[in-house]
């Protein structure tokens, strides 16, 4: 039996075993998955945030859908990174971030998630 042009091929990964498409400047990694991150498509990624990794307070263009796979993500949401103001979800955490929140995130240690999304997809952070 062979694959539809339409449908992607079957895909079953660890998260040891993820090929990382980018390193950013500032220590995360992230690859997509599964699809793209084109207007209307469905696609999977994973980003990985090192230990003691802060992120500014952002939003998304789309909603996602997010697992921990491993560590532990800190999330609060608001206009001012606020360390106290955050949650800690372990690995195997479901989180449902909508498009538009404006949250920042971070880790104390190395933590990947993987989420689901529609695209297009853009990071737009308050101070830029």
């Amino acid at each position: 039996m062979t694959n539809s042009p339409d449908i992607p091929p079957a895909l079953a990964t660890t998260v040891d075993d993820i090929s990382w498409e980018q390193t950013h400047p500032d220590g995360t990694r992230s690859a997509t998955l599964v699809g793209a991150r084109r207007p209307g498509v469905t696609f999977t990624y994973a980003f990985f945030i090192p230990a003691g990794f802060w992120d500014a307070p952002h939003s998304h263009s789309a909603d996602a859908h997010l697992v921990v796979a491993r560590g532990e993500l800190r999330l609060g949401y608001g206009d001012r990174l606020d360390r106290d103001a955050v949650r800690r979800y372990p690995a195997g955490s479901f989180l449902y971030v909508p498009g538009g929140a404006v949250h920042f995130d971070g880790a104390e240690e190395e933590t990947v998630l993987v989420g689901t999304a529609v695209g297009p997809w853009s990071t737009d952070y308050l101070d830029q």
